[in-house]
């Protein structure tokens, strides 16, 4: 079983054959970067249409029943996820609604301050704010799992302390392998790691080390070592890969409404574009060849592939009642 902790982009039919071959059993989508609570259900409802235009070979999985449902049948799930926290637009009562709707995973902050806390990208992380702990208290209440991939350290670390269930680091890989804004330092992993919770690693070559794009061998080597910082049953995959992204969609990523001012994100100004993908990843397709990669560094069937995977016990505590 391989669950994916985040990937974005435009999902079409050609996507989900991929994903199949490759071996997913589930992947956590971007349902919205940008969008307030209006652009979010039209997202939702996107979404529920291309589940019954594609319903031979994906599902919408809303607990772990269905992860285990979408494993015996063949079929792709797909988590329904946020890479940011606009859609609760400030009102308490938003979380239950949204996780009513079928959304498991929620980002705290994406690239920028908000009401709830610092990104990454802040000179200053201010922390978790006192509506961020509400939103986090409902959070855990309606089953909906705390992401905080591109948020702050600060605003990370409060909140661990503010859940009642482990969160999660959806997609980022640890800043004492690759130093990045967007990676996580060790004490981060290891309060995580105590606390429960996971992150998921990834292969978006501008937060990955060069050896672990340049070869499987490299990433298998890099996820190694995480699981030495951090534990075996904290590590899994977030590949953070892009379908169809072009410059126009990493511009929207990247600017959204906040700025008129040219960002680059996880790039810099001489690496601005979309990168390649890693050279043993050209498509997601190819993914079915990790397993065997991850023998090697001594990595075994026995552990289920539980570093390719968000645990289902995790899953199943963070998204209760569902």
């Amino acid at each position: 079983m391989l669950i994916d902790g985040l990937q974005c982009g435009e999902f079409r039919r050609e996507i989900f054959e991929s994903l199949r071959v490759g071996g997913f059993t589930c992947v956590t989508n971007t349902l919205e970067f940008w969008g307030g609570a209006i652009n979010s259900l039209d997202a939702i409802a996107d979404w529920l249409d291309k589940e019954r235009a594609n319903s031979d070979i994906m599902m919408i999985c809303r607990n772990v029943a269905d992860i285990q449902t979408a494993d015996k049948t063949g079929k792709v799930g797909v988590l329904l996820g946020f890479q940011n926290s606009g859609m609760f637009e400030g009102r308490i009562r938003y979380p239950e609604l949204f996780a009513q709707l079928g959304v498991r995973v929620a980002m705290l902050t994406y690239n920028i301050q908000n009401d709830i806390g610092g990104s990454c990208y802040e000179p200053h992380d201010s922390g978790l704010t006192r509506f961020g702990r509400e939103i986090i208290g409902e959070m855990n209440k309606y089953g909906m799992m705390v992401d905080c991939s591109h948020v702050g350290e600060k605003t990370t670390l409060d909140a661990i302390e503010a859940s009642s269930k482990p969160i999660a680091v959806t997609h980022a890989n640890a800043g004492s392998l690759m130093p990045h804004f967007r990676n996580k330092s060790d004490t981060v992993l290891k309060v995580l790691a105590e606390s429960g919770g996971i992150m998921g690693l990834a292969i978006y070559p501008n937060i990955t080390p060069k050896d672990a794009c340049d070869s499987i061998d490299g990433w298998a080597e890099m996820m190694a070592r995480t699981v030495d910082i951090m534990g075996l049953e904290h590590v899994g995959v977030g590949t953070d890969v892009g379908h169809y992204v072009g410059t126009s969609e990493l511009d929207w990523m990247r600017q959204g409404r906040w700025t008129r001012s040219e960002q680059y994100g996880a790039g810099t100004k001489d690496k601005a574009l979309m990168p390649a993908p890693p050279k043993w990843l050209p498509d997601i397709s190819k993914m079915g060849l990790l397993p065997a990669a991850l023998e090697r560094p001594g990595f075994s069937h026995d552990d289920e592939f539980p570093p390719a995977q968000i645990p289902c016990a995790l899953l199943r505590q963070a998204t209760a009642p569902f």
